[in-house]
């Protein structure tokens, strides 16, 4: 799974950007408050609130909010968002305050190979390739920590980063900030011994009764 040729060429490390920024087909979580979002704190402020709902950041990088209707957000990071939808409602609310997540970004981790996968949501604005590996328990004694595969984008014409983290200075590269979507894949070192004990175990208990079949009758005579 997800194996590449020996002569691959893989894409050159690029260093994160400091925030993530909005990208069409992300889910928003938008809440507004009036009044600086004073009830956020003090509950007993007389304000107006909107709830928190889910807006989808369309093909054409739009999303359609109470109000406004559809506005253009996609590129936009989190901060930025809410400072424009903040402008836009102070025609209608007074000194609106905006908060804004997004809640479909997540990666999907294989720390073992092929053998497990996780999906893990991205709930940090700053969600790192360590954090992510840590979440999903580490790498394991068989996970080559060499040769973690990042891949980013389309699958039928993915990015491909490789990335080691067996030393503190290698793990430096690997410090960055995960996309939504992206997949992570440790590859895992080949276990022959198992694999043959696999294969042969069948016999070895087939074999193992015959002996033993074998033996009671030869006391039975």
């Amino acid at each position: 799974m997800f194996k590449t040729k020996s002569n691959y060429s893989y894409s050159d490390f690029k260093p994160s950007e400091v925030e993530y920024k909005i990208k069409t087909s992300d889910k928003l979580s938008i809440r507004i408050t009036t009044n600086d979002g004073f009830k956020l704190i003090n509950i007993e402020g007389g304000q107006q609130q909107l709830q928190g709902m889910e807006y989808l950041v369309e093909f054409d990088g739009k999303v359609k909010v109470p109000t406004l209707g559809r506005i253009d957000i996609a590129g936009l990071t989190l901060r930025e968002a809410e400072k424009k939808l903040e402008e836009l409602y102070k025609e209608f609310y007074q000194s609106p305050f905006v908060q804004i997540s997004v809640t479909n970004r997540r990666v999907i981790i294989f720390s073992q190979g092929s053998e497990s996968g996780t999906v893990v949501n991205i709930d940090e604005e700053n969600f790192t390739l360590i954090e992510a590996l840590a979440q999903v328990g580490g790498i394991s004694n068989n996970g080559k920590s060499y040769k973690i595969k990042l891949i980013r984008g389309s699958l039928n014409n993915p990015e491909i980063f490789i990335y080691n983290v067996s030393s503190i200075k290698d793990m430096q590269k690997a410090n960055f900030l995960l996309q939504a979507n992206d997949i992570i894949y440790v590859e895992s070192r080949p276990r022959y011994v198992s694999k043959v004990l696999e294969e042969i175990t069948p016999y070895l208990s087939l074999l193992t009764s015959m002996l033993l079949i074998y033996g009671l009758l030869f006391k039975a005579l």
